[in-house]
Formats: structure tokens, sequence, C-alpha cells
């Protein structure tokens, strides 16, 4: 039987046809977030399923921008610390980078150098899983800080882009279209 707290959140995400350009069809969660029953029954799934597949959680990743939203809370749920990637020049002090394909070109995210230790067991945490290059940069970028990955969590996930395919760690989604 499907889970009403899944249907509740898949009803109150918003799809904006040609947004950002023509021929995307733009799928909102901020009205998630405009709805604190839904909000919190979205972050409730989100915690069941990080327990569920990675009972050891060390650290939370969060992806800029909307992965802060989702990532600082599991990551006090969870009383764990919370680490932010950031697009390159973000972020102070001496910092980590993976650089990744785009659509059209490249991109470089950043962490701050030290804040995934060798051996940390950590769920990355988005809003989106499109194509698939953010995330994969993402767990590049705790291996090659030392970290392992636990599971990839986003709250959307847009199967027909097939992202899911260039990540090579467990990943869980929550709504799927």
């Amino acid at each position: 039987m499907a889970d009403t707290r899944v249907m509740k959140i898949t009803e109150t995400i918003t799809a904006h046809p040609d947004f950002p350009k023509p021929g995307i069809l733009f799928r909102d969660i901020f009205p998630v977030l405009g709805k604190p029953s839904v909000f919190q029954d979205l972050i409730d799934l989100m915690l069941e399923r990080s327990r569920a597949k990675c009972p050891a959680i060390d650290l939370v990743v969060g992806l800029e921008a909307r992965g802060f939203l989702f990532g600082t809370l599991l990551a006090l749920a969870l009383k764990v610390p919370f680490v932010p990637l950031r697009k390159k020049g973000k972020l102070p002090g001496e910092v980590k980078q993976v650089s990744f394909t785009l659509e059209y070109g490249t991109d470089i995210i950043e962490a701050q150098s030290g804040s995934i230790k060798p051996g940390q067991n950590v769920l990355i945490v988005d809003d989106l899983l499109a194509t698939g290059g953010t995330m994969k940069a993402a767990c590049d970028m705790v291996t090659s800080m030392g970290g392992k990955v636990a599971l990839c969590l986003v709250c959307i996930e847009l199967m027909d882009l097939k992202g899911r395919e260039k990540v090579k760690h467990p990943c869980e989604t929550i709504v799927a279209f």
C-alpha cells in the first residue's frame, strides 16, 4: 500500500513548463516548505530512509543550495555534523575542489579541507536527482577526502533523465517523476 505521506508530498510539488528554458518541466519543491505538515512528512520520510539504509551515519553533506535546507535538518535530527558543498569561490579557507561536466560546459564544487574525515560514513542530501552530474561530483568529493558514501538521498528524482546511472552508490528517492 502506498504511503499517504508520499502522496501528499507528490501532490504539493508543482510543475512549471518551459522553466528555466523551453522544453524543461521544472519540479518545484518550495510549495512543500510552505505547508508545515507536508514539510514535516518529507523530513520524517528522509530520516526513516536514512536510518533504514545506513544506521551508522557520521556526517551529512548537503549540495548547494536546496540540499542545505534538508541536510541541516537531517544532521540535527541524526545528531551529526553538517558539511555544505558549494559552488567555486563561496567557501573561505583552504578548499578541496571537484570539477564536473554539465550539459553545456563544466562546473566546480568545493568543500572546506578537513571537513570530511577519512572513514566517515556520509549521507549526501539534495532536493533533486536529474542528470546525475552534481550527485556524482558530490560522491567523488566525499571519496576523494577519504569518506565513504553511505547513501545519496534526494527528495525528487526525474527518472527519464537517468541520473541514477551516474551514481555508483546507494541512492534513495522520496518522489519519482
